[in-house]
């Protein structure tokens, strides 16, 4: 993490502005799902600040560190909370990194995977190999339930561009298990009357993961290849929350002219077709759902791209929206967290799925395949927003 104007990065190499921000007002504690399920000091984001601070300051990097870091979910709800601005997400992938670094906290195994998310032919075969398993019985249906796997595809039709007023970004595992979602946005984007391009090859990874994990110098290299594969000025359209909020802070992450004018191009989908909303169609004669829909913030749209709202805006056009009453907390998803520490991630999730069940909604809208992949496992009915648009428009593919 870039230091701040004046001042000296300690052990941890992250700004000791940015750590002297926090007055351990104790205000993000609600909204910490990692505080909420264990009530520990150490689960805190002011607790891990205090942690950061120690280190820092000369203290041993050492397995308790490691862990209280580990533990922590990101999902940055602590950030709107915080009356200082702390920039939490940004110190928390800081002292990751050098924890990456020193080679303890992600194991081979697992940077193996993140390098086969880098390469979508390997990927679509694994998915291939994980769906032979499954249908053989070889994969055990509790190991699938707790990395969150749906039942995978063995084959995709492809996508096929209609034109270049838009970008649409694929990624990676979305691409592998979800295409359908993607199936879904283009058409109701090009419902407006725009043209869809796909990524270039290249555009195969985001590296959300990656900097979530420390990996960042393999996150720069993938975002490199995403920007390539998506030249020119044209809107670049996402429908995956993480992966959003990953293409919006490219310019932080490559702190390059080009990063940032690339990241300026980015937009969560919603807030596409939220601004084009006089071009998108009536609900169909009977298409309309007569059922309600609860809808669940990722956290990635809801706390870091702030564009939870445009879900709202577009969706409500086509189905009646039940909230949740638990203000936007983290379902314990986060990415590879719930596959990695499944110990607090299950007891977040049950957070959630009590909130669900308050609401009486069989079906849920979520933004995020994450989110819905982890929701999905424990028996909930998840559909992408753009899915319900597409259904109620007549278009679904």
């Amino acid at each position: 993490m870039t230091t701040g104007a004046g001042s000296s990065a300690g052990r941890l190499g992250v700004d000791p502005d940015a750590l002297a921000a926090c007055v351990s007002c104790g205000l993000c504690l609600p909204y910490c799902p990692t505080y909420r399920v264990t009530g520990e000091e150490a689960a805190s984001p002011r607790g891990r600040i205090a942690a950061m601070r120690a280190v820092d300051a000369g203290g041993p990097i050492d397995a308790p560190f490691s862990d209280f870091m580990a533990r922590c979910v990101q999902c940055r709800a602590c950030e709107v909370a915080c009356p200082s601005s702390v920039p939490f997400g940004q110190l928390m992938e800081g002292v990751r990194e050098v924890l990456a670094d020193q080679g303890g906290s992600v194991p081979r195994w697992q940077r193996i995977g993140y390098v086969v998310l880098g390469h979508h032919g390997l990927l679509q075969a694994a998915t291939r190999a994980g769906a032979i398993a499954q249908r053989l019985h070889l994969l055990p249906a509790r190991l699938s339930a707790r990395l969150g796997l749906p039942r995978l595809p063995w084959s995709q039709p492809p996508l096929e561009p209609s034109g270049t007023d838009v970008w649409l970004f694929t990624g990676c595992v979305m691409d592998a298990w979800q295409r359908h979602v993607h199936a879904a946005a283009k058409v109701v984007i090009e419902a407006t009357g725009a043209g869809v391009a796909l990524a270039a090859t290249g555009g195969d990874c985001c590296g959300a993961l990656h900097v979530h994990a420390g990996l960042r110098r393999q996150a720069r290299r993938l975002a490199r290849r995403v920007m390539a594969s998506m030249p020119g000025d044209a809107p670049v359209l996402v429908d995956s929350a993480g992966c959003g909020a990953a293409l919006k802070d490219y310019g932080h992450l490559l702190g390059s002219a080009e990063a940032r004018t690339f990241s300026a191009r980015v937009l969560d989908v919603h807030e596409w077709l939220d601004a084009h909303s006089d071009e998108l169609p009536a609900p169909a004669a009977g298409r309309r759902p007569s059922a309600p829909v609860a809808i669940q913030d990722p956290c990635h749209l809801r706390q870091v791209q702030r564009a939870h709202e445009s879900v709202r805006t577009v969706l409500a056009r086509y189905v009646d929206l039940v909230e949740l009453d638990d203000e936007g907390m983290c379902c314990g998803a986060g990415g590879a967290y719930s596959a990695l520490q499944p110990g607090l991630a299950v007891p977040i999730r049950d957070r959630k799925l009590a909130a669900i069940a308050r609401t009486g909604c069989r079906v849920v809208a979520s933004a995020n395949p994450g989110c819905a992949l982890w929701l999905a496992v424990a028996g909930i009915e998840v559909r992408h927003p753009v899915e319900l648009i597409a259904d109620a428009i007549g278009s679904a593919p």
